[in-house]
C-alpha cells in the first residue's frame, strides 16, 4: 500500500483558505503550511495572524512562517516534512530552491485564463478591461512568475453587473475545486503539462492609488468597469473640492450635454442624485464613501453633505 502524499500549502489570505480547506476535507495529508509573519493591525496596531494560520491552527496544522524564504534555518525546517508536492496559492514569489524541493514539484492556482492576465492583480483587470469570461488554472512552478506548464483550467462568466469581490468568491470555489482535482491527478501522475502560449498583452500588476483615481474622460462603460473591478478594495475614487469620494457602484446613462467631463451635478430634493458628467452621457453615483465617513447610499451622503 503506497504511503499518503505528503502535501505543504504556501498561502496568507482569505482566497487560499477555501481551497486549503477543500484539500483537507477531500483527505489530502497537508503536513504543514508556510504564511505570512502574523502583522500589526487595526487601531491597537495587536499582531495579527493570516487566515491560513487562524485554519492551519484550528486544524492542528504544523505552522510556518519565515521572513526570508532563503533563510537556512527554514530550508531546514521546510526539508524536515520530506513533502512530495507543494501547492502555493497567494503567496509570495518562491526561491528555487524551495519550489524544486519536493519530488512531484510545486503546483500554484491562478485566478484567470493563463496566459491571459499573469501577475498581482487578475481579478480586478479582467472586470476593469470589461472581459465577459475569465477562469482559474493550475500550472507548475517554474523562475519566470505564472508562466509554468498548465495542468487544468476552468473558465468562469463574468456577468455585466459583478464586482471583483463577487468574482473573487466565485473563483474560490471554483478554484478549492480545480485544486483538489489537480493534486489528485499528479499524485496518480494522470495528466499532461502543456506549454502556455505567449501572451497576448493582457497582464495584471499590482493595483496602486494611481490606478483607483476614474478619469472622466473615458467612456461610460468603461467607467462602469473601473468601479467594479474596484469594488470593494481598493475602492475606485474621484476628488470634490480636495476630499476623496470612493465610488462602489454606479449606473450609467448614455445622453448628449455640453457639460465638461467630470463635471459633479447633485439634487437632494424628490429624487436626489450625485452624478458626473462623461462624453457619452453621465455616471450617477449609488454608493459611495465620502472622506472620513463611513460608505453610505447617495441619497443618506445627500442628507448632510454640501459640496
Amino acid at each position: 500500500m503506497n504511503s499518503p502524499l505528503r502535501v505543504i500549502f504556501l498561502g496568507t489570505p482569505d482566497f487560499a483558505v477555501t481551497p486549503l480547506k477543500a484539500l483537507v476535507d477531500s483527505g489530502v495529508h497537508i503536513v504543514a503550511v508556510v504564511t505570512a509573519p502574523d502583522k500589526p493591525a487595526g487601531r491597537g496596531m495587536q499582531l495579527q495572524e493570516s487566515p491560513i494560520k487562524k485554519f492551519a491552527v484550528s486544524h492542528h496544522i504544523p505552522v510556518l512562517q519565515p521572513t526570508k524564504l532563503k533563510a537556512p534555518e527554514f530550508i531546514d525546517e521546510l526539508k524536515s516534512y520530506h513533502a512530495d508536492l507543494q501547492v502555493v496559492i497567494a503567496f509570495r514569489m518562491l526561491p528555487e530552491l524551495v519550489w524544486n524541493m519536493p519530488r512531484l514539484g510545486t503546483i500554484n492556482l491562478h485566478a484567470s485564463l493563463l496566459p491571459d492576465y499573469r501577475g498581482a492583480a487578475p481579478i480586478n483587470w479582467a472586470i476593469i478591461n470589461g472581459e465577459t469570461k475569465t477562469g482559474v488554472s493550475t500550472f507548475l512552478l517554474k523562475h519566470e512568475i505564472d508562466t509554468g506548464d498548465l495542468i487544468h483550467q476552468q473558465e468562469v462568466a463574468i456577468l455585466p453587473e459583478m464586482t471583483v469581490g463577487e468574482l473573487h468568491d466565485v473563483l474560490m470555489k471554483v478554484g478549492a475545486d480545480l485544486i483538489v482535482k489537480t493534486v489528485a491527478a499528479v499524485e496518480s501522475g494522470n495528466y499532461t503539462p502543456t506549454p502556455q502560449k505567449e501572451p497576448n498583452g493582457k497582464f495584471a500588476p499590482k493595483i496602486f492609488t494611481e490606478h483607483c483615481l476614474i478619469n472622466w474622460a473615458q467612456k461610460g462603460t468603461q467607467i462602469i468597469n473601473h468601479v467594479r473591478g474596484l469594488s470593494p478594495y481598493p475602492g475606485a475614487y474621484t476628488k470634490i473640492n480636495e476630499q476623496i469620494l470612493k465610488i462602489y457602484q454606479c449606473t450609467f446613462e448614455s445622453s448628449q450635454h455640453q457639460e465638461k467631463s467630470g463635471t459633479i451635478q447633485t439634487n437632494s430634493g424628490k429624487n436626489p442624485y450625485i452624478r458626473f458628467a462623461v462624453d457619452d452621457g453621465w455616471i450617477y453615483a449609488i454608493d459611495v464613501q465620502l472622506q472620513g465617513k463611513k460608505r453610505m447610499k447617495t441619497e443618506d451622503l445627500l442628507r448632510g453633505w454640501r459640496n
